[in-house]
């Protein structure tokens, strides 16, 4: 017996058919989890929900537009591809694959997925895993882009009776040229909260040492972050984000408004050669209750236990 259902949604836009914008909902037991969707310029993970059915995130809030909900990028990435110049000079391109426009200077990107396949792992673990591509802006040469890079994007859920895990994992292969990504604060995997869950609503930002607020927190080393606090209809709620082992040891760059980032490229660009690849993942606990009441760090013990 199926546990999950993995469901297109038809009232997703009017452009269903195309990649545009669409929806698949998915859902454990009858009780709706996440859903994959994919925008204009980016695929993202809305809604998330709590196991009581609590919204936790944002979809395209008014501030910031191109913070959807749960979403992976990068407002810096040069491409360097050997030319046909004399003395074969290397030339670079600067695309931004983070805003809707041009950022900086950097052409707006876009990110689309080709398939997305889904497995039931067992009846508490669903594995989705999805193909993108990285691309640049129509141009002259080129009516449909150029494909920069290719992603693949694992999400796997895991639905439980206080928190919803959601893993998700990054896998970039440059296939038009070398690239550099980074570094920036705004990537590489970006959260946006639902109101009430934020501090400025009257929510509690708290880390894995015991420091609350953004002005603390921000900046600072810990294992994990919470942001919780009163949702819809009086419900508490909160998301905790746990890098991976392995995504490397990097500042937390969030804010008292509503955003928290897992970003490897923060501090240092990264160098990808054609051909390789590099990998970033984080957890995300969609929880009932607040940070204690959910047992958030106990929560990272075991994922740190089972990531060894």
């Amino acid at each position: 017996m199926e546990n999950f259902s993995v469901i297109a949604d038809p009232d997703a836009s009017p452009y269903e058919t195309t990649s545009h914008s669409r929806r698949l909902k998915v859902s454990w037991q009858g009780r709706p989890i996440i859903a994959l969707s994919q925008g204009i310029y980016r695929p993202y993970i809305y809604p998330v929900f709590t196991p009581a059915g609590v919204l936790v995130t944002a979809e395209a809030p008014v501030d910031h537009p191109h913070h959807q909900s749960i979403t992976a990028g990068t407002d810096y990435l040069d491409l360097y591809r050997a030319s046909h110049a004399p003395g074969g000079a290397t030339p670079n391109a600067n695309y931004n694959f983070y805003m809707d426009e041009a950022f900086r200077g950097r052409a707006p990107g876009r990110i689309l997925t080709r398939s997305t396949q889904s497995t039931e792992v067992d009846e508490n673990h669903l594995r989705l895993v999805q193909r993108m591509d990285w691309q640049s802006p129509q141009d002259w040469a080129n009516a449909d882009g150029t494909t920069l890079v290719e992603e693949t994007r694992i999400v796997d859920v895991y639905p439980g009776e206080v928190a919803n895990i959601i893993d998700v994992r990054s896998r970039l292969l440059p296939t038009a040229g070398d690239i550099r990504i980074g570094g920036t604060v705004h990537g590489h995997f970006v959260v946006r909260l639902a109101d009430g869950l934020r501090p400025v609503d009257g929510g509690t930002l708290t880390d894995s040492t015991g420091r609350t607020g953004a002005t603390q927190v921000r900046g600072q080393y810990a294992d994990w972050v919470d942001s919780s606090g009163s949702a819809a209809h009086g419900h508490k709620a909160g998301v905790a984000l746990f890098p991976y082992p392995g995504s490397g040891d990097v500042p937390w760059h969030l804010s008292d408004w509503g955003f928290m980032m897992v970003n490897p490229f923060q501090v240092e660009a990264r160098q990808v050669n054609k051909g390789d690849t590099v990998e970033v993942a984080m957890r995300v606990v969609a929880h009932d209750g607040d940070v204690n009441e959910a047992g958030v760090a106990a929560l990272y013990a075991s994922f740190v236990k089972d990531m060894t």
